[in-house]
């Protein structure tokens, strides 16, 4: 599951980032989304999700939240 379909206010585990843009996987480590870590949706609108990962809240887009796997 990704995070479009994550139940929100529900803490889940990053599986894995599926994208091949090396630059957007080194944006998603510093922010620390990598595999093991977890995270939370807090909101969800048209186009984008709030996000929480490591007590910090993060806007972002809908293809973005596709490529972030949950478990």
């Amino acid at each position: 599951m990704n995070l479009v379909q994550a139940e929100i206010g529900k803490e889940y585990i990053v599986q894995e980032i599926r994208t091949r843009d090396e630059e957007l996987n080194a944006f998603l480590f510093s922010l620390g989304c990598y595999s093991g870590e977890p995270i939370t949706v807090i909101l969800r609108r048209k186009g984008s999700c709030i996000i929480s990962i490591k007590e910090g809240r993060y806007n972002i887009d809908m293809p973005l939240a596709q490529a972030i796997v949950v478990g």
